[in-house]
This record gives C-alpha cells, structure tokens and sequence, in this order.
C-alpha cells in the first residue's frame, strides 16, 4: 500500500490536495479534500487493461464551477426533503430550496458539504489506507440545526474494498443522512454507457415518490416494475420497461447480512470488462440513479470527454428520502450524547 499528496489547487484561499492511495493489485483511488470528492478508481480488467471506472474531472476548477455530484459528499441530508421543511419537539426548521424545478431542498442545500474544505489525517495500515475527512457543520447552516461534528472516512486495502464510513454528534437534536454520490461505469469513463452492465438489488420494495421525487409515504414492491432487480438483469432490458428508462427511486434493503456488521445491497457486473462490485452497508436504503439527466447540461469530464446520459450509475446507501417526514420510515433524528455511524463497502473484482 502506499499514498501521496499532492496540491490541486485552491478554494477561498485555502489549500486542496489531491490524496492518492494504491494497492498491490494496480488498483488506486484518489480523493480530494474539497467536498470529500472521489475524482478517480483504477482498476485492471479481466485482461489486465486499467481503467478510471468512475465519473469525474481531473481539474479543481471544473468541479468548482459545478457539477452533478460526481463523487462528492451528499449532506447534511443527502436526498430531498419535501419543501425544505421539517419539525423536531413541535419546532418547524426552513432549509434553503436549492432544487430549482421543483422547489425541494436537495443533498444539503446551495453550499451542502461538497463544497467545503475538509481537514483530513491519513492513518497507514500494511494492509489499508484511511484517509479521516473532518469539519464542524455550524448551528444553522443551510438551516440546520446544532453544531455537527462529522468525519468522513475513506479508504483502499489490499483486497479491492474500497471504504465509505461516516460518523457524527451533535450538540444540538438535529437530523443528518450522508452518502457518497459517485457514478460508476465498469467499463471505463470514456466507453460505452451502462446499460449493458448487469444489476442485482437486495431489495424487495421501493418507496414509490410523486412528480416532484418526493415520496408519498407508500411501500410497494418492485414486483412487476422496471426496479425488480431481485435476480440479475441486464439495466438497459428494465429501462425499457419503463416509458422515461429513467431510475432514480430509494429502494429498500432487506437486511441479508453479507457478515455480522454488514448487509447487501447491490451487485453490479459489466460483462464487456469483467469487472463486478459487491456493495455492502450498514445503511437501510439505497438510492439507484442511473444518471438520465446528465444529457440536461454540457458536462464535459476527463480528456474532453462528454458524459452523455446514462454514463454512470449511483449507489447511494443511505436513509430514506423525507425522512423526516414520515413517522413510519427508519428515523434520522441524531440527538446529543448520541453518535451518528454508517458504514459502506463497495468491492471490486474480476470475473
């Protein structure tokens, strides 16, 4: 294993490195302080070729300017809130309405954490590399309330996993839902979209959402949908099924423990590369996106490449959408004296 450092650029006036970290197997990832962003996972094919497999630029300035999430932090609530709105002890807190189209409050509103500096350590393993994000998110920021102590930590080891951990107190009743938003491509950023890639989802039922994605509280099962993913399907063969092929829904795990601490939730394979990734978590959702609207905007990665809708699927572990809203959905509500901790595993692997 080994890690480097380097400077890549700077925000406000403050410094931003670029963490590198590699394994023994040609597997790397890299990482930067702004926003906790993965900007980059290599890994060999099954004839030995390496390719970036994630969804991203190679400069700080395009991801300042803007972009759709590609490997950033989502929080302090990743996914929407209905409004903006939501009470804790009878009190109503207004977050800022940052989703222009339809008004809703979106992965922690205009500045959410994947637009801030981190302070960041590195611990050094024989066998795994952690880098540890850290920052204190202020009483009221974007709305929210308490003062959030968070760590984000993300890591490689030897064998190919690749390490999404959270942790976080409060000082104040608060509600917190992180995730890490990378788009994934199996076959490579630059080669062909994912709907050829195959797709396994530990999940029995979604929580179906209204025009403005926000859920309406029911519980359905994906039987019959283009969500059943409950045996391995070919993405493109259910996107079909549907009249937009759109997928952007909260699907919720059934609890099959992978081992004692975590339990599936997604497999996805690329029969053109070989590769697969396991994703493991602690969390009790995931959110699949498979990137239709990146079509909506230019967004132009990588060596000019232009990523075209459909480019990149997400795993986003994490609580259910509105959450806060819905007394019969797994709560989020963090108090003081209480510790926030999810934990996510995304495996690589060749077949």
């Amino acid at each position: 294993m080994q890690v480097n450092v380097d400077i890549f650029g700077q925000v406000n006036n403050q410094q931003v490195d670029l963490i590198t970290i590699q394994n023994s197997r040609q597997t790397s990832i890299q990482i930067t302080n702004y926003g906790c962003i993965v900007t980059s996972i290599k890994t060999e094919d099954r004839n030995h070729h390496i390719d970036d497999i994630v969804l991203g630029y190679e400069s700080l300035d395009k991801y300042v300017q803007g972009h759709p999430f590609f490997g950033a932090i989502a929080g302090r609530f990743a996914n929407r809130i209905n409004n903006g709105r939501f009470s804790i002890d009878g009190k109503l807190y207004q977050l800022e309405c940052n989703e222009v189209t339809t008004n809703q409050h979106l992965h922690g509103g205009n500045k959410g954490f994947d637009k801030y500096v981190w302070a960041y350590d590195i611990e050094e393993n024989t066998d795994k590399i952690m880098v540890h994000f850290h920052r204190v998110s202020v009483d009221n920021e974007s709305g929210y309330p308490g003062n959030l102590f968070v760590t984000h930590s993300i890591g490689l080891d030897e064998n190919n996993q690749i390490y999404y951990d959270f942790r976080a107190i409060t000082d104040k009743p608060t509600i917190v839902n992180l995730a890490n938003h990378s788009y994934y491509n199996l076959s490579g950023y630059n080669h062909s979209s994912i709907v050829d890639h195959e797709l396994k989802v530990f999940s029995d039922f979604y929580t179906p959402v209204n025009g403005k994605l926000i859920p309406t509280g029911e519980i359905l099962s994906v039987s019959g949908t283009h969500l059943d993913f409950r045996e391995f399907a070919k993405i493109g063969d259910n996107m079909r099924k549907h009249p937009t092929g759109e997928i952007d829904h909260n699907f919720i795990l059934k609890g099959e423990m992978f081992n004692k601490d975590y339990k599936f939730a997604a497999e996805l394979y690329d029969p053109n590369s070989g590769r697969c990734m396991t994703v493991i978590t602690t969390q009790p959702a995931l959110q699949i996106y498979n990137g239709s609207k990146l079509s909506n905007k230019c967004w132009i990665g990588r060596n000019g490449f232009r990523y075209e809708s459909f480019q990149g699927i997400c795993f986003e572990t994490q609580h259910y959408p509105d959450s806060p809203n819905f007394v019969h959905f797994p709560s989020c509500l963090l108090k003081p004296n209480h510790v926030y901790e999810q934990k996510t595993i995304h495996k690589l692997a060749v077949r």
